[in-house]
């Protein structure tokens, strides 16, 4: 339900713009504001699913998410909408890192890997459902109506969790760090704001800048007070886990990178391609199609090449499979589109999983809520900084171009960018070991045997 809700909002934001009559450029605020929500409050979901245990904390969560998607639905204005996009961003932060929490918790180190592979092939429907049907909804009904369909969705996973799903017994979570839990909320809600107003003339200058100083001074606080507590929300000694650290930091990067796409590439066709919502999502649900695609593969390449030598490969080949999108034209036919964007998205599904399974593989037992809260932070973080980078990329465009909308070169910078940036996090993996994660891969046994 979150990523089918999380592909829909770019396929419809040029109705959206349309109806709130605002530009859709400057709409990417319905993104990251749902992405700030999920990174200011995806810290404290692991100690509440501890406090009050995981399936009543998921059940309400569930809740959290479809009223609010109605709420969505019925915006009359930019206001409303944002602030309705933040009570979806509350419930999306204990939805998905409870979840995986109820699932890690009941698999071994050796079954992770095929665990981790099921947990992301339902969610993957969401992403190849939700471009077409977002856009053949936005088009038929209203963008409205994209929204709507999360309540039947949330009411049946409700049903699904009640029936199927048995309660975890807590953990004492000690404390509630809440000094912490307001420094981390703070330094990223002004970071992502402060690069979201960019050039955009929402906010003045002075206070773009006051927000992203405040929001590096709130960040340093928030590093020193978590090196010093006992039990931080923000636990930062997980990062000397290198199978963790890594994937942490320079997934950072991939995922922004990556993250940009999904923002660029439905404006681009609707605004430059002149491709309707509907034309829109039938091409684009081309990368999830590919990561799907992708999933049965992972497992036997990762036992044959190891993680170090996969994530070191793919991430160059990931990176061009999002820089060679700037070299769409209105000329290309679109199934040959189509075929670009199910490449990228195989490589993409690779990467993002390989890192996903990794970052868990020696990660204790009794910090297992701590490294789910804090990778979903960084990952929803990254994503959002995608998001920023896109639209700083467009902005930066149509500033030096002196239009007043996206031309086609200014979407082509876009995606040279989101591939440089992805590019970068070549040099993190490889201070991998060769040996890593080889307990969950079977690399090392695949090579003896």
């Amino acid at each position: 339900m979150q990523n089918l809700d999380s592909s829909v909002v770019a396929t419809a934001l040029p109705a959206m713009a349309r109806d709130l009559g605002v530009d859709a450029v400057h709409l990417s605020v319905a993104i990251t504001s749902y992405l700030v929500a999920l990174c200011v409050f995806i810290p404290v979901s692991g100690w509440v699913a501890d406090r009050f245990g995981p399936r009543r904390v998921f059940m309400a969560a569930i809740i959290v998410f479809t009223i609010a998607s109605a709420l969505v639905g019925l915006s009359q204005g930019m206001g409303s909408l944002v602030a309705a996009r933040i009570l979806q961003g509350v419930g999306g932060a204990m939805m998905v890192p409870v979840g995986r929490l109820l699932l890690l918790r009941r698999v071994r180190k050796e079954e992770l890997l095929t665990a981790m592979t099921w947990l992301t092939m339902p969610a993957l429907l969401g992403p190849v459902c939700g471009p077409p049907l977002g856009g053949l909804l936005t088009d038929a009904v209203s963008w409205r109506a994209v929204f709507w369909i999360n309540l039947p969705v949330g009411l049946l996973g409700l049903a699904l969790v009640w029936r199927f799903i048995p309660e975890v017994e807590r953990q004492d979570p000690g404390p509630l760090d809440a000094k912490g839990l307001t420094l981390w909320g703070l330094a990223l809600a002004l970071l992502v704001s402060g690069l979201e107003t960019i050039g955009r003339g929402v906010v003045p200058g002075w206070a773009t800048a006051a927000m992203i100083v405040a929001g590096l001074a709130a960040s340093i606080a928030a590093v020193l007070h978590s090196r010093a507590s006992v039990r931080p929300a923000v636990d930062l000694s997980l990062l000397a886990v290198r199978s963790f650290g890594v994937p942490m930091v320079s997934g950072t990067l991939f995922r922004a990178g990556a993250g940009a796409v999904p923002f660029l590439l439905p404006l681009s066709l609707q605004l430059v391609f002149g491709l309707s919502a509907g034309g829109s999502g039938l091409v684009t649900f081309a990368t999830a199609l590919g990561a799907i695609l992708m999933k049965p593969m992972i497992r036997p390449l990762l036992r044959r090449f190891g993680f170090r030598r996969i994530l070191m490969v793919n991430v160059v080949l990931a990176s061009a499979g999002v820089a060679v999108c700037a070299a769409f034209t209105p000329a290309w036919p679109m199934i040959a589109i189509f075929a670009v964007l199910a490449a990228g998205g195989l490589s993409r599904s690779l990467q993002f999983t390989s890192m996903a399974t990794l970052s868990f593989a020696d990660v204790p037992q009794e910090k297992l809520a701590a490294a789910t809260a804090m990778s979903g932070t960084i990952q929803q973080f990254s994503v959002a900084l995608g998001v920023v980078l896109g639209s700083l990329s467009l902005e930066a465009g149509m500033w030096a171009s002196g239009q007043t909308t996206p031309q086609l070169w200014e979407f082509q910078l876009g995606f040279v960018i989101a591939g440089l940036v992805m590019l970068v996090s070549f040099f993190g993996v490889a201070r991998l070991p060769p040996d890593a994660g080889a307990r969950v891969s079977g690399h090392g046994d695949a090579k003896r045997a």
